[in-house]
């Protein structure tokens, strides 16, 4: 048995956290995954170019580096401009809120091919069948393509999914107490970094896994009916 010293509650309460996280920049990453998606797919040639310069910009910069220029940057940028309205008092970002959003922001890059391939796969036939039954663009997106794309994009998902909750572990370089922040303070109060990293580690695996068995019965469900090949 590992000997967390009573530092036990506190790394559960992190990794809560870190779960919070985790859910949160998703669903930020799904919304400009879709987004980027659809603008790289619209025909349009300032859409294109816009998602084209994102997903080439969180290509080519660390994970780590975007981190600390959002947090940094964005609070000077914020601070700057309320000094612009005659705000003087110093604003401080909650790390927890630019944590995810740089995190969403980030894999909203990676979702954006993942849906964008996705999207391709889906049959051209379908999508006129919705439009030739009177359905609107709105109807024929809801109903018809996102639907159908999911099936397709289920596994390059999966795989974004799993890599970005891990990737929460960068959010305790900013100061936000998250499960490997809350390791860090205990290894160094007890000289003994090995049992809480450990635990750390056991607890993504946790969390890994039953992600896997998720994405495996969402897969299973959206080829109900489709023939395996």
């Amino acid at each position: 048995m590992l000997d967390l010293q009573g530092y036990g509650p506190s790394i559960i309460d992190g990794a809560r956290l870190t779960i919070s996280v985790a859910l949160i920049s998703l669903l930020i990453a799904m919304a400009l995954g879709l987004i980027t998606a659809l603008a790289k797919l619209s025909g349009r040639r300032p859409a294109i170019i816009a998602a084209t310069v994102y997903t080439t910009i969180i290509r080519g910069v660390p994970d780590l580096v975007l981190m600390l220029l959002i947090f940094f940057g964005g609070q000077v940028l914020v601070n700057d401009l309320a000094t612009m309205v005659g705000y003087e008092d110093y604003i401080d970002i909650n790390p927890f809120i630019a944590g995810s959003v740089t995190i969403g922001f980030i894999f909203g890059a990676y979702m954006g091919e993942t849906f964008r391939g996705a999207i391709l796969a889906v049959p051209v036939g379908l999508l006129e069948a919705g439009a030739a039954y009177g359905m609107t663009r709105r109807q024929v997106l809801l109903r018809i393509l996102i639907p159908q794309m999911m099936r397709h994009a289920l596994p390059g998902f999966g795989n974004n999914w799993l890599v970005l909750m891990k990737t929460t572990a960068l959010v305790s370089v900013i100061g936000l107490e998250d499960m490997v922040r809350k390791a860090g303070l205990a290894a160094g109060a007890t000289r003994e970094p090995f049992p809480f990293y450990f635990t750390v580690a056991l607890i993504f695996l946790a969390l890994t896994t039953l992600s896997i068995l998720a994405l495996r019965w969402a897969e299973k469900h959206y080829s109900a009916g489709v023939r395996q090949a």
